[in-house]
């Protein structure tokens, strides 16, 4: 796989509503196929013939069964497998890969058939997770191969839990044939941009139709009349197997609103023409985080009555507080208050705030001067400021990597009646490089207020300065219960992007060194799988591409190139995607993949500001169409924002759901995305045998699929600031190609 790893999930199962889970699902399709078994030795009559595992799942045959005794702790689902490889397979066919198992306590498997390629990544042919408990259950998966091999595999990817346990497989088949799942059906057959179109954009809308010839369509005023018509032009299968067509409005001079497109007998949702909703999302996005506050009461007169809610963790009854937090080692000193909750529960973490305060002042230093902003990016620096130990103790500028509970809060609690015991966990080097690279920019940022820009430069030295020091103090994948761990293990991307903010507020040599000498600044940091708070060396690259600096001519020109070169990847994907999404991962679908998909609109919508060409802007409208609704589960990911969008967004505050007197979530929360990683017994029973680009659940348990987190808040606002001022670029920027 690709050096950087796939994205961790940013919520644990502990967290999960249902205390109980009903019975796994047993996958999908209607037969286990009808050709040859294409695995050696399935039955493992022949003992462990034809099988291989990895020193962490040992294992050997019993009773009939493989069993492997997996070992626990701060493993990777893909640290201990279970596989065969050298398998045959033809493109275009479908297949079914069978197997039988149990686990001695209830785990998830990652279930995969991959082709096995010269280097990684290996293009994943089948991602599925299975639940596996005590019971022994049979599983099948139905896919299509995309390509002919002899070097397929299928690996079961076991590692991951936090304590040792014992997994048993038997009567492992893959065979040719077998009938795959079909999608639920999801309103109209014709999936379009539910808040609508910019009237001079381009403008595309999805028909899942079984017809394989064009097709007629019209576009159709509120009153029924017919205002444009044309054809529509097969684009082949998406990734649930259905075909599609693609629809080209772009020409299409009409405006108006509540207009419908009508083809193959189908009629689709209401969607306007000529109005940019882009403003006004970057404003919701920016109020979901001001939502998240912690440590202060979040007061009706400013989110209003339904959403207001006494101060969490300030230390009232049941809280215990972050004032006075337990320190698991080499904790900060005094309080730790303040800061945005990370998502659903009550942790605050470095690593995933710093992702979202560069997107803040990111989009301030384009020239985008949003009220609110700096006020709710210094709302979560001054935590971060905070979670630095101070001098004189033996890891002086380090940061602490996170706060969060002890163990699980109690079902639907909000933070101010959360009784748990809060824990300050030890520092990281990635957060405090995370520190290092905001502060760096907070200081050029601030610098209206002197005083706390050169508080958050000292921060971001004593932070540099302790990194080096300290270079490979990692968070552990195992921080008990009450929330996260996001822990990142390779960490050549965070020392790149401290020492790129570093130069820019700086200008100083030793800085500059350190960008130019890192291996990454010269690497593919544009990649399919995109970026995030774990993969931030797009951030640099980004920030050397625009923020006035002295990098050295050519290279700032070869700097620039790189992300007009990685937004032409994204552009590619995009036109591939029958539904236009710029995010084509080699790995499969990976949890928060909207996420991803907005970080591919913030390259896009910068490639726009470096060339001033047309296609970028395009590509970001295309982005957004997808999220807003032109997607295989023809669904806005985004609440408040499409006539059929997402609404029950996993919370502990807003379960409308549950408790109709309680609200639902606010305008502009944007949900996780589809994912071809399913963690949670909700979205594994509903979702099973679900492709990855649909592998979406709108449920309030569905945290694989419907959680939201502030990072993606954040690049949210980020992306429609780039939109909402392509049209008209910001008042006094001096950013991009002018520079």
């Amino acid at each position: 796989m690709h050096r950087r790893r796939r994205v961790t999930l940013g919520v644990v199962a502990a967290v999960l509503l249902a205390p109980a889970w009903p019975a796994p699902a047993q996958g999908s399709g209607t037969a286990e196929g009808s050709g040859r078994n294409l695995v050696v030795n399935g039955s493992f009559d022949a003992g462990t013939q034809g099988w291989g595992w990895s020193p962490t799942a040992p294992a050997f045959v019993a009773g009939g069964e493989l069993c492997a005794d997996v070992t626990g702790g701060p493993l990777n689902p893909w640290d201990a497998t279970i596989s065969q490889e050298g398998l045959p397979l033809t493109g275009g066919r479908t297949y079914t890969l069978a197997f039988t198992a149990r686990a001695d306590r209830p785990v998830t498997v990652l279930t995969k058939v991959m082709t096995v390629t010269a280097a990684p990544p290996y293009p994943n042919q089948l991602v599925q997770t299975s639940f596996v408990d005590r019971a022994t259950r049979r599983y099948s998966y139905v896919f299509t191969a995309d390509a002919d091999s002899t070097a397929a595999a299928v690996s079961l990817q076991i590692g991951g839990q936090p304590e040792g346990w014992r997994f048993c497989l038997d009567d492992v088949s893959l065979r040719a044939g077998g009938q795959p799942a079909t999608p639920p059906r999801s309103g109209p057959r014709i999936h379009v941009a539910q808040t609508g179109y910019p009237a001079g954009g381009a403008k595309h809308a999805t028909l899942v139709s079984g017809r394989g010839a064009p097709l007629a369509w019209t576009l159709r005023s509120a009153d029924g009349a017919t205002v444009a018509a044309g054809s529509t032009v097969p684009r082949g299968t998406d990734a649930t197997g259905r075909r599609v067509h693609d629809i080209d409005l772009s020409a299409v001079a009409v405006t108006g609103r509540g207009l419908t497109l009508v083809a193959d007998g189908e009629r689709s949702l209401p969607f306007d023409i000529g109005t940019e909703p882009y403003g006004r999302l970057r404003a919701d996005a920016l109020s979901l985080l001001g939502l998240q506050r912690s440590g202060t009461p979040i007061r009706a007169d400013v989110a209003g009555p339904r959403y207001a809610r006494p101060a969490g963790h300030a230390g009232v009854a049941p809280n215990t507080g972050d004032a006075t937090v337990t320190c698991a080692q080499d904790c900060p000193a005094g309080d730790l208050s303040g800061g945005w909750y990370d998502g659903p529960d009550h942790g605050k973490y470095v690593v995933t705030g710093a992702a979202a305060v560069t997107a803040l002042l990111s989009l301030h230093e384009r020239g985008d001067l949003a009220p609110g902003v700096l006020d709710e990016a210094r709302w979560e620096l001054d935590f971060l400021l905070r979670m630095q130990l101070p001098p004189g103790t033996a890891s002086a500028g380090m940061v602490a990597h996170m706060i969060h509970d002890e163990n699980p809060v109690p079902v639907l609690n909000p933070p101010d009646r959360d009784p748990q015991r809060r824990i300050a966990y030890p520092p990281s080097t990635a957060a405090t490089l995370a520190l290092a690279a905001t502060g760096a920019q907070c200081a050029r940022v601030y610098t209206a207020d002197p005083g706390f820009a050169a508080r958050c430069l000292a921060a971001a030295r004593a932070a540099w300065a302790a990194a080096l020091a300290h270079p490979d103090v990692y968070a552990s994948p195992w921080t008990g219960l009450g929330g996260s761990s996001y822990p990142d293990m390779t960490l050549a991307d965070d020392f790149y992007w401290a020492a790129t903010e570093l130069y820019l507020t700086t200008g100083e040599r030793p800085f500059l060194d350190a960008v130019t000498g890192s291996p990454e600044h010269t690497a593919d940091v544009f990649t399919a799988d995109g970026f995030s708070w774990q993969s931030v060396s797009a951030l640099a690259r980004l920030h050397l591409a625009t923020v006035p600096s002295g990098l050295p001519a050519a290279d700032l020109a070869r700097v620039r190139a790189s992300v007009v070169a990685g937004a032409e990847r994204y552009l590619d994907a995009q036109q591939r995607d029958p539904y236009g999404s710029p995010y084509a991962p080699a790995a499969g679908y990976a949890f928060g993949s909207n996420g991803q998909v907005l970080n591919a609109l913030v390259v896009l919508g910068t490639a726009f500001d470096l060339t001033r060409q047309r296609r970028f802007r395009d590509g970001l409208l295309g982005g957004f169409g997808y999220l807003l609704g032109r997607n295989p589960v023809n669904t806005s990911y985004v609440t408040g924002y499409g006539s059929r969008a997402a609404r029950n967004q996993f919370s502990n505050v807003w379960i409308h759901q549950l408790d109709p007197r309680r609200p639902g979530a606010p305008p502009g929360t944007v949900a996780a995305g589809p994912t071809a990683t399913l963690f949670d017994w909700m979205s594994g029973q509903r979702l099973a045998g679900c492709a990855g680009a649909a592998c979406y659940l709108d449920d309030l348990q569905s945290v694989s699929t419907n959680v939201f987190r502030i990072d993606w808040q954040a690049a949210a606002a980020w992306a429609a600031s780039l939109v909402a001022t392509t049209w008209t670029p910001p008042v006094g920027t001096t950013r991009g190609a002018s520079q």
